[in-house]
């Protein structure tokens, strides 16, 4: 016990000339940290929290739908055959990936693990891993829900530079060019006429 004596924790653990001991529990030490292996647990660190309980069981729970539902085939198989993975697991893996994120909310916040900021390792990994499969291997893609909205608002934006120039030139007002003559015109042909009664 280092707190009893200090000098034979000391001399045991620096016994030897790579100090082994030292090197060893800083690296675990440091993996753990990294790792955020504490955001898995409880306060107390008694035991998995409930979240982490609940997020490996429904990730069990994906993990065997996906493998029930590929009926015996290989995993690395055409795309085209995994429609039955898509559509019976679409609701087991939006569970998972909503909790995911739940969890993502929570632990920014302090969570039950009293930690911020990452998950643990465990939970992160599961999710990056059920991701890939659904949508590298089993090519599953939600219909995205805000298309129609964006192409909509898209073509009233592109559209309004017409309606601006259409609308500019039916309500400007064409004025016609009236010729006036110049005051010196008029003269001249106002001699010309004196000229002709006096002639």
């Amino acid at each position: 016990n280092s707190s009893e004596s200090h000098n034979c924790a000391k001399s045991i653990l620096t016994s030897d000339r790579l100090q082994i001991v030292v090197t060893l529990s800083e690296f675990f030490n440091e993996t753990w940290e990294t790792a955020n292996c504490a955001n898995c647990l409880k306060n107390s660190s008694e035991g998995l929290s409930n979240s982490t309980v609940e997020f490996l069981d429904l990730f069990n729970k994906s993990l065997t739908c996906f493998e029930h539902n590929l009926q015996g085939q290989t995993i690395y198989m055409s795309p085209n055959n995994y429609t039955e993975v898509c559509k019976n697991c679409n609701e087991t893996y939006k569970m998972l990936n909503d909790l995911y994120n739940n969890l993502q909310r929570m632990n920014r916040q302090g969570g039950e693990s009293g930690h911020s900021v990452h998950l643990c390792i465990d939970v992160e990994d599961a999710m990056n891993i059920t991701r890939k499969l659904w949508s590298r291997t089993f090519n599953c893609s939600v219909p995205c829900s805000d298309t129609v909205p964006v192409i909509a608002v898209s073509s009233f934006i592109l559209f309004l530079p017409v309606v601006f120039y259409l609308s500019s030139f039916l309500h400007s007002k064409q004025k016609k060019r009236i010729l006036i003559l110049p005051k010196r015109i008029q003269s001249n042909a106002s001699l010309v006429n004196i000229q002709e009664k006096y002639s």
